[in-house]
Parts: structure tokens; sequence; C-alpha cells
């Protein structure tokens, strides 16, 4: 367990499951730490463990160095930061925003801090609320990189692992963004697989077996496919797009004829098609990167 002194208290501000996991993480090291939540009660466990229950926002931001944020966006977070108030118990102080929410949100968010004297670094937690306090979660930051090595011990009292990732601070929420867009195409495609399963007398747990297999076929192709987007290169010698696209056809074709929306299919085959159409069928999928991109003419 790491040491700590009172400069390097904590305050969390959102008290979800995330945010009481965090404040207890916090907590569990030995820090100093204060919470508030909009709404009353969530607080009740920790108090019982040690945490202080800040009245308000303000008192809760003016009791430590470092506040972390995690509320559910940032229509969330403006509400509590920017009350006068809290703003103004914050000028000279660092707010670390653990918040989901765009890289545009982010950027306007360190714009006001900026603007109010407040120091600001944005981040993102990468991994499920059981894994923090523990070896396996993952936060990514962004800022100002001075700010980040300052809080970094405090930070790292949330366990696993972290980076920074640099100055732009709009940069670690594009990662989550791009990353949770693996995320959630994978489970909206892995309820329609189940859902065409289902309708051909096959089970989830029958599919089971087989559907770990293919998702374990995804790393390696993802660094494969890393590749050839950042090369340009779109190499598709062991599977054209245009297999992929004669593919996604069978699987719009035998969902519909049970009724599935394959709509979600449909709009893929579309981009493979018109990979096809500007005459790069020889080419792999991840050409459909220039198409969305717009970068392909």
């Amino acid at each position: 367990m790491s040491t700590y002194d009172h400069e390097s208290a904590v305050t969390v501000i959102g008290l979800g499951p995330m945010g009481r996991a965090l404040a207890g993480a916090f907590l569990d090291a030995g820090l100093r730490v204060t919470v508030w939540n909009r709404t009353p009660g969530r607080d009740r466990e920790l108090v019982e463990r040690g945490v202080t229950s800040a009245a308000s926002a303000a008192e809760a931001v003016a009791a430590s160095a470092l506040t972390v944020v995690c509320v559910v966006n940032y229509d969330a977070a403006d509400a509590v930061l920017r009350q006068d108030a809290v703003t103004d118990a914050l000028k000279g102080r660092t707010v670390v925003n653990l918040t989901a929410d765009t890289p545009a949100r982010s950027r306007d968010a360190a714009g006001w801090a900026d603007a109010h004297g407040i120091r600001y670094l944005d981040g993102a937690i990468m991994t499920p609320t059981p894994t923090i306090g523990g070896p396996e979660g993952v936060f990514i930051y962004s800022g100002p990189a001075e700010l980040y090595a300052e809080h970094w011990q405090v930070l790292d009292a949330l366990g696993g692992t972290h980076t920074h990732l640099g100055e732009d601070i709009g940069r670690a929420a594009a990662y989550d963004i791009a990353l949770l867009d693996i995320f959630w195409t994978a489970m909206s495609g892995y309820a329609h697989a189940l859902a065409v399963a289902r309708a051909e007398n096959i089970t989830a747990r029958e599919l089971l077996p087989f559907a770990q297999g293919i998702g374990a076929i995804l790393p390696p192709l993802f660094e494969e496919f890393a590749g050839d987007a950042d090369d340009g290169s779109y190499s598709g010698e062991l599977n054209p797009i245009t297999s992929g696209a004669s593919s996604m056809a069978h699987i719009i074709e035998t969902s519909e004829s049970h009724g599935i929306d394959a709509g979600v299919m449909r709009a893929a085959e579309g981009q493979a098609r018109r990979v096809i159409g500007l005459g790069h069928g020889t080419d792999g999928v991840t050409r459909v990167t220039e198409v969305l991109g717009r970068h392909l003419r």
C-alpha cells in the first residue's frame, strides 16, 4: 500500500456504481476521500468505511487538491462543475474528468476550465466496474503532461494500467469512442447472430463455443488490419472484399427469410459494394475505412 500525505487527498464527484468503486479504491489505498453525489444516500456504505460526505459539491471540491469526476455524461458534469460556487472553489485545483462523452465535449470542458483558472485532465475508464482497484483496470488520460505527472501517484491508487496519450485534451475521449465502437458493434452483431441461430433452432449455448472461436480469430486480424490501414495497403490476398460481400448477402437473405431485421448487415454490405464499385474488389475489408472517411474517390 502506498503512503500519502494530506495533499494527496482526493474528491470524487458522482456515486453511480463506477464512482463508488473509484472512491472505494482510493480509500483502500490510504487516501483521504471526500465524496458528493446529486442524489443523496449513495454514499452510506462509503461513509461507514471512513469516506467524508460533503454537504455540497462546492464543499466537496474545496476539500482536496484533486477532484475526480465520474458521472453519466458531460451535461451532468457541467451541471455540477459550472455552478458559480463550485467553479470558484475549483480555481487553482485540478479536475480529472473520467466521464464518458465526445472529444468535442472534452475540448469544450478544457476551454472552460482554462478560462476559470482550473487545471484540467480528461480521461476514460476502459474496463468494467469490478476491475477498479485491481490489476485488470485500464485508464487513459490526455492533457498537460506535467499535470498528469503531478497526480499520477494518486490516480495509480485505482490499480491497473494508466496511460497518458498526449497533450491533445480530446485524445482520451477519441480513443474511448473508437474502442467502444468496436465493443458495441461486436455486441450488436452477437445479439443478431443469436437471433438468427434461434430462428434456425440453434440455442445460444450450442453456438457459444463456435462463437468464442470466432472471437479468438479477431486479435491477430486487428493487428494485420492496423498495418493495412496505416500503410494504405489493404491487402485482400487471403480474403478479398468480394468474398466478404457475398458472405454478407447470405446473412441478409437468411435473416430476412425469418423476418429478422438485417439493417446493420445491409449497411455493411453497402459499404463493401461501394468499395467494389470503385474498382477495389481485390482489396481487403479495411479498404472500407477510406470509404467511411470519404478519402476514396
